[in-house]
């Protein structure tokens, strides 16, 4: 949530409707929204407005064959970090070609990263040179992705 913004308002049944639809196709003119959901232009238009202002909505963007685009390799990557230093890590990791998503949790290792590079070399290189050169990552563990399945379409709210 937007620092300095007020808290989340509930959302009801028609707010997870167009939250659904725009999961599905975030294209969806405000016209189809509302024609879908049952209810005027205005309260479609109004209604995704405050969900973007609260921060429900943080962005449109498109889903990519990452394979078809030319990156074919694809790992999570594991890294144990120095205490405190998470701020510092995600800005360096954020910065790093093909990274699509960072995550900080609890368990055997501190941050979890995923990656999609055009092959393995780019890959080894990545982690061997690029991760393995902040000061403040302990160490990592590279897993590979053989197969993903794109569940962005079947999110239940």
């Amino acid at each position: 949530m937007p620092t300095g913004a007020p808290p989340p308002r509930p959302l009801d049944a028609i707010d997870r409707d167009i939250l659904r639809l725009l999961q599905t196709d975030g294209r969806a003119s405000v016209r189809s929204v509302a024609e879908r959901v049952h209810v005027s232009r205005a309260n479609a238009y109004a209604r995704i407005n405050r969900l973007i202002d609260d921060g429900v909505i943080r962005g449109f963007s498109a889903r990519v064959n990452h394979e078809r685009a030319g990156h074919g390799a694809s790992a999570y990557i594991t890294l144990k970090i120095v205490q405190n230093s998470w701020r510092t890590v995600r800005e360096q990791l954020r910065a790093l070609p093909g990274a699509t998503h960072i995550a900080l949790v609890s368990g055997d290792f501190d941050v979890l990263l995923l990656v999609h590079t055009p092959d393995n070399r780019t890959l080894r290189e990545l982690v061997l040179t690029r991760l393995q050169s902040i000061p403040e990552v302990l160490s990592t563990r590279t897993l590979l992705v053989f197969e993903e399945t794109d569940l962005n379409t079947d999110h239940r709210i």
